[in-house]
């Protein structure tokens, strides 16, 4: 950059004691995460230009306008004008000027890809190490190839404002199908577990190819389910492990996020409250609410934002890919008795979870193999797979959270003994993963599923499916459809809602059955319903103040809900206070009435 700067700053301490400058650093919170970083950016494209040959290049009229519309809103919810720096007339140019776009790397918009060669088949993959931007290109790419089964969505932004890309294959994608259930795979979670997130790279580049192929797997598997691939939940944490470069990272470096969270233990603990619970005659262990509590803490939008996609999608069954080991763990991860450090926890599906670990164990090579010469050879006895208490104990895990607050079953996978291994291995530990990824896939599809209606027809949203001896219910989404994942067995299974009588149904599965049984339920009103806690619905459970149904993961679009603006009276907002240690230079001109 140049001094002075548009705003006539002419050196670095004047710049740092600005009132503009605080602003642009307490934006984020008070904004609560609205239009975060690109205020940030576009902020220091004005106190810090760019500059080329001498010569100070103005940041983009069209960016500043399209934010301003965007962010506007929640200026105003906290009753602070819009700052005059970012006045996109006096500061701001239009293109034709050369001016520059301060947003443009943001969300990896620029392929740095390098071009393949015209003659390589549609099916190859690239066996390499994806950045940020190869990432969003290469699965932006595959979903345009297979767009009648493919698109790609985001779930929201990091803390640093690049998109959580998903990929999702499904015959009609951006939609869910009645009866057809969700499947996820999510990556990365720690930045510098690299793995997953090159094997969901690589699984969508497969699942495509041989779709188009004619794969019978593959399609059998795409046509009769709905399956979304996040390659990287931690974008942040990824590009500070990649500077270290595979092979020379460490096991912490590039773990948090860009707020130093570890987003394995970001989630509310609600492990906690089903043990609380598990002694009271009744008492369900699911769909247990976020405690108000929870929010009190520092919880990351890259958490809040898997905590959305979790309410928005009836997901049926996820797993999460780390690195470091070589074994499949299960739920509960934290233990029955906070101070024991490996204590088995089960829940109250441990058999069916014992069966989906396995389900990937005993189709990956390495982790199947019986010797103890390698990594993971400590759990070579008991099959690759463990309780995750009983591995090691920790709150705050998000497999946990999947199974006590939604419908979903998730395991935990470490694909790998490196968390960042070099380029060359890739390609082996591809071939290890790809068929145990497509096994897990396919056990979306154990037990039954059916639609709940009324004596009409009418579907009946969120009614409760239960299982007699397992004290875990599931309920039914929008159109009626509900999925329960059970092992092989004979099952009573029954379906009530508020407002209507129970139905009560003998469910046999055989141990061959590799489809999810099909167990419908006609659900008829009744006169008087005793049952407080059933007349509730399960959008009445989740508080109605709750942080996470105002929070927009994306940051940018919808009126966010006002945070606190003045009271009558008063004769300053509530955010003047964080510029009290400013004497003569108080932004004055944040103040509405000014």
């Amino acid at each position: 950059m140049m001094y002075p700067n548009f705003l006539d700053q002419k050196s670095r301490e004047v710049i740092e004691y600005s009132s503009e400058y605080i602003l642009i650093s307490v934006l984020h919170n008070l904004l609560q995460g609205e239009c975060n970083p690109d205020l940030r950016l576009l902020g220091c494209s004005v106190l810090a230009p760019q500059c080329e040959k001498d010569k100070v290049i103005k940041p983009c009229r069209h960016v500043c306008e399209n934010l301003k519309k965007n962010c506007l809103p929640a200026f105003d919810a906290i009753d602070m004008a819009w700052p005059y720096f970012l006045d996109c007339d006096r500061f701001f140019a239009g293109e034709e000027e050369g001016c520059f776009d301060p947003l443009a790397k943001l969300r990896g918009e620029v392929d740095v890809e390098e071009d393949l060669p015209s003659d390589l088949p549609g099916t190859f993959i690239q066996f390499k190490h994806h950045s940020y931007s190869q990432m969003v290109s290469t699965l932006k790419k595959t979903a345009s190839k297979c767009s009648h089964i493919a698109t790609t969505y985001s779930i929201g932004r990091s803390f640093e404002g690049k998109d959580l890309l998903v990929i999702e294959f499904s015959t009609k994608p951006g939609h869910h199908e009645l009866l057809k259930p969700e499947f996820k795979y999510i990556g990365n979670m720690h930045g510098n577990e690299v793995v997953g997130k090159e094997l969901l790279i690589y699984l969508a580049q497969y699942l495509c190819s041989e779709y188009l192929l004619g794969n019978p797997r593959i399609q059998t598997l795409i046509n009769n389910t709905r399956i979304h691939l996040l390659p990287s939940l931690n974008p942040d944490g990824y590009e500070l492990a990649a500077e270290e470069g595979a092979g020379y990272n460490g096991w912490v470096i590039g773990r948090q996020t860009a707020q130093n969270l570890d987003l394995n233990r970001n989630f509310p603990d609600l492990t906690s409250e089903a043990y609380s619970r598990a002694g009271i005659r009744g008492a369900r262990l699911d769909h247990i609410p976020i405690p108000q509590s929870y929010w009190w803490g520092k919880v990351a939008p890259e958490t809040k934002a898997v905590m959305k996609w979790l309410r928005s999608i009836p997901f049926v069954l996820s797993a999460s890919l780390h690195g470091g080991e070589l074994v499949v763990t299960y739920p509960y991860d934290y233990s029955r008795h906070p101070m024991e450090e490996k204590m088995f926890s089960p829940t109250p599906d441990e058999k069916m979870f014992k069966m989906l670990a396995k389900a990937y164990a005993d189709a990956h090579p390495v982790i199947s193999d019986r010797s103890e010469l390698r990594c993971g050879g400590n759990f070579v006895k008991r099959g690759g797979i463990i309780n995750g208490a009983e591995w090691y104990s920790f709150t705050g895990g998000m497999a946990d959270f999947n199974y006590l607050h939604t419908n979903c079953f998730e395991v935990t996978v470490e694909v790998g003994c490196e968390k960042f291994p070099l380029e060359e291995e890739l390609f082996t530990i591809w071939h290890e993963n790809r068929d145990a990824l497509l096994n897990y896939m396919e056990m979306v599809h154990r037990g039954i599923k059916g639609i709940v209606s009324d004596k009409f027809g009418n579907p009946i949203k969120n009614a409760r499916i239960s299982v007699r001896g397992i004290q875990h219910d599931v309920t039914t989404a929008a159109d009626g459809d509900y999925w329960r994942l059970l092992p092989p067995g004979t099952y009573i299974i029954s379906a009530q809602a508020a407002g209507y009588s129970r139905v009560m149904k003998r469910v046999t599965l055989p141990a061959k059955m590799k489809r999810a049984g099909r167990v419908d339920f006609v659900l008829r009103p009744v006169e008087a319903w005793p049952n407080k806690l059933l007349r509730r619905s399960m959008e009445d459970m989740y508080d109605p103040y709750d942080p996470l149904e105002l929070f927009d993961p994306h940051a940018q679009h919808g009126q966010p809900e006002a945070r606190g603006g003045s009271p009558p009276g008063r004769e300053k907002p509530w955010w003047w206070s964080y510029f009290s240690s400013l004497d003569l230079h108080k932004p004055l001109w944040l103040l509405k009435q000014h």
